[in-house]
């Protein structure tokens, strides 16, 4: 995309974005980057008058020193006004006023040059009074003279002086491509930084318009799960009055029927409060009550309702003393438990066994929850704690949930200025650690 479309682009989204802390980052970043790029232009301009001037000069003092080599030979004085005539850029006419040898023209244009080390291309040709036009003209390169066959390569380019009688006229095709050339490094650190600022333009683009997609997601997390959970409180509402009804009661393929309907009902209900909570904790309008609890109790209530609800499941919880306080929110810390704990026997074998062990770890402390399920590969490790990341498995009708149990769990243990990690055990399953540091103990 053009660089002045992008500019463009940017430049009219200005008056529409808050001036919160990105936005000003941004801005900050796109003025140095513009001004580093100014600098760069009026210093690749400077140098290019620079280059014009110094090349201009060599060529005068070049011709200069030819015309006196001449003037000498015929034992003439110098004039006082200057014989070199600057035409164009690339383009100068000598008026030696005496007759002077081609070939010696030819011999002095070449030493010259070479002695102030102006390698480049040039053309020269002989003013013929006689013929009344510009004559012997020969094309000479860099590395020296080409054979007397190769006549000028512009003949159109060297026309008449009115006045003038004994003169010639120098012409330098590639003057202009040498200024470029001769420039090359400053070329590339302006490409360069005109390379930085598009790219920069576009990650800002493409940055905003993530950040606006990233809201209206949020808002409209919020809007269906508020939207759900008034209809579904209505059924939990008429289920439970129902299912306590005689006709009901009496009708055990009814009662059957209700009672699924309202455990499905329960578990949409827990899906919308872990949704709602993600988003909160995303906008940062989570608050935290931080509160010294033994957190022995929590974890074995954990455990205690893990096992109501899988009765095959097997929850050990091991700890080295009966109370360890720490300052937490204990509602968050109690679901991010429930949540370690739930996955592992959902994705466990027929008869999970996890184990939750409090262990000291340095001056901090340690929870670990260790599961014997198939594990996780390791290419999926780093990934389990994205929002709505789901490991891949063989039966995709084994995969329950939004993927957003363990972001849940990631975020609170960042709120609360706790590490976590995973990893595979040695045998089978997998282990999933919180590190509470010393500042949260009691």
């Amino acid at each position: 995309m053009p660089v002045k479309k992008e500019l463009n682009r940017f430049m009219n989204n200005l008056p529409n974005l808050k001036f919160n802390r990105l936005n000003i980052i941004v801005l900050i970043g796109l003025l140095a980057i513009v001004g580093v790029l100014t600098m760069q232009l009026v210093m690749l301009n400077e140098a290019y008058m620079f280059e014009k001037k110094e090349l201009g000069e060599k060529i005068h003092f070049a011709l200069q020193d030819v015309v006196n080599k001449i003037y000498r030979d015929n034992n003439n004085e110098l004039p006082n006004a200057s014989p070199i005539k600057k035409v164009s850029e690339d383009y100068y006419v000598v008026n030696v006023d005496d007759v002077f040898e081609a070939e010696i023209l030819e011999y002095y244009l070449h030493s010259e040059f070479q002695k102030v080390k102006l390698d480049m291309d040039y053309e020269y040709a002989i003013y013929n009074c006689k013929s009344d036009e510009m004559v012997y003209g020969e094309y000479v390169t860099a590395q020296g003279r080409e054979a007397k066959a190769d006549k000028l390569k512009c003949e159109k380019c060297f026309s008449k002086r009115e006045g003038l009688v004994y003169y010639f006229a120098v012409r330098f095709p590639q003057l202009r491509h040498s200024y470029i050339t001769s420039l090359q490094q400053y070329w590339i650190y302006t490409g360069v930084l005109l390379l930085v600022l598009v790219i920069y333009v576009y990650s800002v683009l493409l940055l905003l318009k993530q950040k606006k997609y990233t809201e209206l997601q949020k808002d409209f997390i919020n809007n269906m799960t508020h939207e759900f959970k008034t209809p579904l409180s209505s059924i939990l509402i008429a289920s439970n009055y129902a299912v306590k009804q005689e006709a009901i009661e009496g009708n055990p393929k009814l009662s059957k029927y209700l009672k699924i309907i309202i455990e499905q009902s329960n578990k949409l209900n827990q899906h919308i409060e872990r949704i709602l909570s993600v988003a909160k904790t995303e906008s940062s309008v989570i608050a935290l009550e931080k509160k010294p609890f033994n957190v022995v109790e929590t974890l074995e209530l954990v455990r205690e309702n893990i096992s109501l609800k899988f009765e095959n499941a097997v929850v050990t919880l091991q700890t080295g003393k009966e109370n360890y306080s720490i300052k937490a929110d204990e509602f968050h810390v109690y679901n991010i438990a429930y949540n370690i704990v739930e996955n592992a026997v959902k994705y466990g074998t027929d008869t999970p066994k996890v184990l939750i062990n409090i262990k000291e770890e340095g001056k901090g402390l340690a929870l670990q929850f260790k599961d014997t399920g198939p594990g996780i590969p390791s290419e999926h490790l780093e990934y389990v704690f994205d929002r709505f990341y789901r490991v891949p498995r063989q039966n995709t009708n084994e995969i329950e949930g939004f993927g957003i149990g363990l972001f849940y769990v990631k975020k609170i243990c960042e709120l609360h200025g706790w590490k976590i990690s995973i990893e595979n055990n040695a045998d089978k399953g997998i282990m999933i650690t919180l590190h509470i540091p010393k500042s949260n103990l009691v």
